[in-house]
């Protein structure tokens, strides 16, 4: 691959359901792009499908060095799915699954995999790990105001989480664990505010953390880090930019050696943040993707990193590492040219 496509491998970007077909063949084809979510609500299954196929057969040796796309979705249930209508069975809401039974709902998540999988979609940015405090509710704006939340307890949302891991996995769709370190506990959401969003009581070895662990140890083999404060981890440094959440917390003290995705970079909380530092910052603190809903930050992102690279040699061994990491996994997914594992 070259270095060009290796970049490329460490970006997700955005498809909108109202985009014009092909929106995002130059981003695959001309700037190396190797990975792609769906967002913006696409209704049924047949033009998800299609649309995967035409996604997936931009892949070329000159593209992405023959290696085939992560093709994403937002598929939690309840009023967070973003795959609709005919072919696509409607989850119930994060609270709603948590009643179910360990066994009933792995094989509920296995069902809904299978279903993404015949659309083309490999991984699902879900199941929330994110613990709720009943005393918050749904007065946090990210999570408990939507339903998304398993329960108010860690050991609640450990077993569904865990569930939920199990049956995407065998349904043959990797599963991605969100939103390290936790939104539980904030008030604002991340995606429309930049106020609101510090985590005042979070530290480094909370039992908040146990969904997240346990997720892990289920199989989970992407995490995405979120974009708020945590102040008594890393004071004013927004999850995604910190090396003390990304690589002392997550990779170190949990042991995680899987792909670190961001949640969105075009999210108002880290509107401060230069669009030219945002994916610089993200693997400078060991994150691996940078998923932005944004495509005409795309060649800004990626010019970064490829200066940054050019210049930082420990910068560049960083890359480096996050897209052996990305590679491993797709290899796993049966999307190398070479893959002699995964199910294609």
């Amino acid at each position: 691959m070259s270095a060009d496509q290796r970049l490329g491998q460490l970006v997700m970007v955005g498809l909108d359901t109202g985009a014009a077909p092909g929106s995002l063949d130059s981003a695959v084809t001309r700037e190396h792009v190797g990975n792609v979510i769906y967002l913006g609500g696409w209704e049924g299954a047949q033009r998800v499908t299609s649309t995967s196929e035409h996604l997936q057969g931009l892949v070329s040796d000159d593209a992405t060095g023959g290696v085939g796309l992560l093709v994403a979705a937002d598929q939690e249930g309840g009023e967070v799915r973003q795959l609709r209508g005919a072919g696509f069975t409607a989850p119930p809401s994060a609270t709603e699954q948590a009643q179910m039974s360990h066994s009933a709902l792995t094989r509920a998540a296995a069902g809904w995999a299978r279903e993404l999988r015949a659309a083309g979609v490999n991984v699902n940015l879900a199941p929330v790990a994110d613990t709720v405090p009943a005393s918050l509710g749904t007065a946090n704006g990210p999570i408990g105001q939507y339903h998304r939340e398993y329960g108010s307890d860690p050991e609640t949302v450990s077993a569904a989480v865990q569930a939920v891991v199990t049956g995407m996995l065998d349904g043959g769709v990797e599963p991605t664990v969100k939103h390290f370190p936790g939104l539980g506990r904030i008030r604002s959401n991340t995606d429309v505010s930049a106020t609101g969003i510090t985590d005042d009581t979070t530290t480094a070895h909370d039992p908040y953390l146990q969904p997240f662990a346990d997720g892990i140890r289920a199989g989970a083999r992407i995490v995405m880090v979120g974009s708020a404060l945590y102040s008594r981890i890393d004071p004013g440094v927004p999850a995604m930019f910190s090396s003390r959440v990304v690589t002392d917390i997550l990779r170190g003290d949990l042991g995680f050696d899987g792909v670190v995705i961001t949640d969105d970079v075009a999210a108002a909380a880290v509107a401060a943040t230069p669009v030219q530092q945002r994916a610089v910052k993200v693997v400078a603190a060991g994150g691996d993707i940078v998923l932005t809903g944004d495509p005409s930050a795309v060649p800004e992102l990626l010019a970064a990193l490829e200066a940054r690279s050019r210049t930082d040699a420990d910068f560049a061994a960083r890359v480096d590492d996050a897209v052996e990491r990305v590679l491993t996994l797709k290899d796993r997914m049966g999307l190398l040219p070479c893959s002699t594992s995964g199910d294609g």
